[in-house]
């Protein structure tokens, strides 16, 4: 055999053997990511509905994925809502919890988002934006409050927006608006329909 045929041989063993091994790690990272986003999106639906003991998932679609939460004793608790919208950056991805009538928000979270540091990006920050949320009457569409305000002058459904950074606040608004229309649509359309379950 020839030395280029020798040459040949090797290259193509090496090649075959880096392809490989390459498949391999790129099959192991993409299972670490989704065993990382799966985590996250655990300990999302135990943050934005309080007393979930386990959750089912029970629609899916792009961008919007709900499930519902339920209790020690079975009953459920409230849904969580896994959702995204369209920042001033660039997507914003956040999960909400209400509770099973749909009249009220428990909590809402901000999952990922670019959004400009120390401006948009501080809808991820409780103190000014996160806890306007809070046990928030969701019964009609929420409205954004501009200026802001204290907490206790605003109004049944309205959230304050985040001073410097009223588009990020709104795209956070609109997504939650949109969404809560979404699943309340999904389940008088009998797409989403809900088991009870009284513990027995």
């Amino acid at each position: 055999m020839s030395l280029s045929s020798r040459m040949v041989i090797v290259l193509t063993a090496v090649g075959i053997i880096s392809g490989g091994l390459l498949s391999t790690v790129g099959i192991l990272t993409r299972a670490r990511i989704e065993a990382n986003r799966l985590r996250e999106i655990e300990e999302a639906i135990i943050t934005v509905v309080p007393g979930a003991k386990t959750n089912t998932k029970i629609y899916e679609e792009k961008d919007f994925t709900v499930y519902t939460t339920r209790n020690d004793q079975g009953q459920i608790q409230g849904f969580a809502i896994y959702t995204a919208g369209t920042g001033f950056q660039d997507k914003i991805v956040l999960m909400f919890g209400t509770d099973a009538e749909i009249n009220k928000i428990f909590r809402l979270t901000i999952l990922d988002q670019k959004e400009t540091p120390g401006l948009g990006a501080k809808i991820t920050d409780k103190e000014a934006f996160l806890k306007y949320w809070e046990n928030k009457d969701c019964s009609h569409p929420l409205m954004l409050k501009k200026p802001p305000v204290a907490q206790e002058e605003l109004g049944a459904f309205e959230v304050n927006a985040i001073t410097g950074a009223t588009i990020s606040s709104e795209a956070v608004l609109a997504t939650v608006n949109a969404s809560l229309a979404k699943l309340r649509s999904l389940i008088q359309g009998g797409t989403i329909q809900i088991e009870e379950n009284n513990g027995q």
